[in-house]
């Protein structure tokens, strides 16, 4: 390009490059911009994300805190029936000093007491005792001193325990979290015994309640958003006012409403006896199980349904059904294919939308579920909450953000994300 061909701004620099560096500039505003969004989603999303999965695989109380039996056991066949010798006697009675010394002790039994009932108390009352029968052990022997003071320091299963938890990387939450567990005596992976095969059933009535649920809300949600986009724009407006009522009413308050309501000596109950369809012995339960958890999960999902169905309907221009009905079709056949087709990126987006919230519901399915009506979300809570086995609850969040993204996963490769939409 020849010198006369170079267009120049009124500040005398060339055209293009003035544009790159305002393009240049206003990248750089727009980045700063969303910049607290980034930051948000980092805080909010990703760091306990990876805070979980850090839980649900380290095991650094047992390392850091018991380093001189961690060593003293490396030398013992876990295989053989014999206990550990003195000297790993001689480093857990100092490991548990120092523990206590720095008040792990208790920590250290609660975690161990995940693996082998009673270990929590026995290092509670150890750690209080140990620095006295130190005295007493350098005289005699730490073992027979130990096993003395409690005979649970003779059961082989607690050596076996601390010597599969030495490892600070252990993937045993997961292996809990799919119920099985590792033999401390071969070291090889088992299922649990049946009776004791929980998390595996949770999961599976988790997948299976929130596909009816989300069901539920498609053949409640259809026709009324189908309503909606059919009605005038006065008319259309009140009615998906009153869809959108239940967002502005605590989730606390519409769930103990539908207690009052279904409750063998609720409302409903109430109204099937006076209309004589039931008899007053014969009273249906539809509250603390499956049923109620459905029904009242349905109600509280359904907006998430209907929103997207009337917003990809509204854009369904009415021609389409008057130009295939006269030409022949019967409003039915016209509607089924037609109209409908026309209406499946709205109910792909309702119902991936509903099933990924009903998935990981808790408040719902605890106040109204019962034995069988509750989540995995409800047994992760209580892990958090009451158990304190946070390794184990991380592990099962861990297992339920892989189901969603591997349901995600399954829905694009079928179905096809792309042919989602909102409006």
């Amino acid at each position: 390009m020849t010198a006369a061909n170079i267009i120049l701004t009124a500040d005398g620099i060339e055209l293009k490059k003035a544009l790159r560096k305002n393009k240049a500039v206003q990248k750089r505003k727009a980045f700063l911009l969303v910049v607290p969004l980034l930051l948000f989603i980092a805080v909010g999303f990703f760091l306990p994300i990876m805070d979980m999965l850090r839980r649900s695989a380290e095991n650094r109380l047992i390392v850091e805190n018991l380093p001189l039996t961690i060593v003293a056991l490396n030398s013992w066949d876990a295989s053989s029936e014999l206990l550990p010798s003195e000297k790993a006697f001689k480093a857990i009675a100092k490991d548990l000093v120092t523990a206590q010394k720095l008040r792990r002790a208790t920590q250290l039994g609660q975690r161990l007491n995940y693996e082998l009932s009673g270990v929590s108390s026995l290092f509670r009352t150890s750690g209080r005792k140990m620095e006295s029968l130190l005295e007493k052990a350098e005289k005699t022997s730490y073992k027979e001193t130990l096993i003395e003071f409690d005979q649970r320091w003779s059961n082989i299963e607690l050596w076996r325990v601390i010597r599969r938890f030495s490892n600070s990387i252990l993937a045993d939450y997961y292996l809990s979290a799919l119920d099985m567990k590792r033999d401390l005596k071969t070291n090889k992976v088992e299922l649990l015994p049946k009776e004791e095969r929980i998390y595996v059933r949770l999961f599976g009535r988790t997948i299976l309640i929130s596909l009816w649920i989300t069901l539920m809300t498609l053949l409640l949600g259809f026709p009324i958003a189908l309503l909606i986009a059919k009605l005038p724009a006065r008319q259309g407006n009140l009615l998906l006012v009153m869809v959108l009522l239940p967002f502005w009413t605590s989730l606390l308050v519409r769930t103990t409403s539908w207690i009052v309501l279904l409750q063998q000596q609720g409302v409903v109950n109430d109204i099937l006896v006076t209309l004589g369809l039931i008899s007053e012995e014969n009273r249906l339960r539809m509250i603390h199980n499956t049923v109620g958890t459905v029904i009242a999960m349905t109600h509280i999902l359904l907006p998430f349904m209907v929103l997207p169905l009337y917003s990809v309907m509204k854009t369904i221009s009415p021609s389409y059904m008057r130009a295939a009905i006269s030409l022949g079709a019967h409003p039915i056949s016209a509607f089924w294919k037609v109209y409908f087709p026309n209406t499946i990126p709205g109910i792909g987006a309702g119902a991936i939308m509903v099933f990924v919230l009903a998935i990981g519901y808790y408040i719902t399915p605890e106040l109204v579920g019962g034995r069988t009506g509750v989540f995995i979300s409800n047994r992760i809570a209580y892990h958090i909450s009451s158990s304190l086995n946070w390794g184990l609850a991380a592990a099962l969040g861990v297992a339920l953000l892989l189901l969603v993204i591997t349901i995600y996963w399954l829905y694009d490769k079928f179905v096809g994300i792309d042919n989602i939409k909102l409006g």
